[in-house]
């Protein structure tokens, strides 16, 4: 398994200050998804700075309040799903894995309270 990408994610109910907040800081959206999720559609929005550093900050309406999560993205997703769970790490939709036209994803979250989205994108 390879690690493809390795980025801080915020998961917010007020998306758009946290954009604003980051725009000030030098970041840029570079795109801005919109994945459909069980609380309804979602947009993820990615954003770089001049330095090359990468933020997604996505739209959770329904959270009581933001919640910083590490993004991984993998070549192998069930490879990476299935060390996680070794190590007490568990998706927080049980068996459920998001699939979109873009690839996969799974909020996990560990024992102490570490949250991983865990993402494969489709290679085209």
């Amino acid at each position: 398994m390879k690690i493809t990408t390795f980025n801080p994610m915020i998961l917010s109910p007020k998306a758009e200050e946290v954009v604003k907040l980051f725009e000030e800081l030098g970041f840029e959206r570079r795109h801005a998804p919109v994945l459909p999720l069980e609380t309804g559609d979602v947009a993820d929005i990615r954003m770089k700075d001049s330095n090359g550093n990468n933020i997604d900050v996505a739209d959770q309406e329904q959270l009581p309040q933001d919640v910083t999560a590490i993004r991984v993205n993998v070549d192998d997703f069930a490879k990476a799903f299935d060390m996680l769970e070794k190590y007490g790490v568990k998706n927080t939709r049980k068996e459920r894995v998001l699939v979109s036209q873009t690839g996969m994803a799974a909020t996990m979250v560990s024992p102490s309270g570490l949250t991983i989205i865990l993402v494969k994108h489709n290679k085209e």
